[in-house]
């Protein structure tokens, strides 16, 4: 449906949870969104999988982890962000320099937006106007699901994208 045009760079911490997790790519198997990250995002998406399952007492929680990377990797094979490197000096007014990899890798790919928990970490002023954030909690009326065709409008801007 959007998926030719819009695209969403989903960051770690949007990923670690079931449940966000589940939404996020049945979204994006759903075609409402080009689903992108990183080697560097799903690392940290691993680890914290681990870090949550370890702690519900789960005794082969990193090897679980590890396929649940494995398969979100199978079944989004056009995901894969790379080569970000020259988009890393942009991201300097980031707030948490760790955060760098995120945007670089999201305006690499011309993401229209950061699906993340933590929207303090990537203020608008450093993303400016093309590039907006989201947490997979907050329902927005600027969804691809919310656009009703394919011309800007003041209900989705980023429509106007192609």
């Amino acid at each position: 449906m959007f998926a030719n045009r819009f695209t969403a760079l989903v960051d770690a911490c949007s990923l670690a949870g079931v449940a966000s997790r589940n939404l996020l790519l049945t979204l994006a198997e759903a075609e409402f969104f080009r689903l992108r990250w990183s080697d560097e995002i799903l690392h940290e998406t691993e680890r914290a999988i681990a870090r949550i399952l370890s702690a519900q007492g789960v005794a082969d929680a990193a090897d679980q982890a590890l396929r649940n990377r494995r398969a979100m990797e199978e079944a989004f094979e056009d995901a894969m962000v790379c080569g970000y490197a020259d988009f890393l000096p942009t991201s300097a007014g980031l707030p948490d320099p760790k955060d760098a990899h995120v945007l670089a890798a999201a305006l690499k790919t011309e993401a229209h937006m950061i699906v993340t928990e933590n929207l303090k970490d990537f203020p608008a002023l450093v993303l400016g106007p093309s590039i907006s954030r989201r947490s997979p909690r907050t329902p927005s009326s600027r969804t691809p699901s919310a656009c009703t065709s394919g011309a800007a409008s003041k209900r989705c801007a980023s429509c106007a994208r192609g």
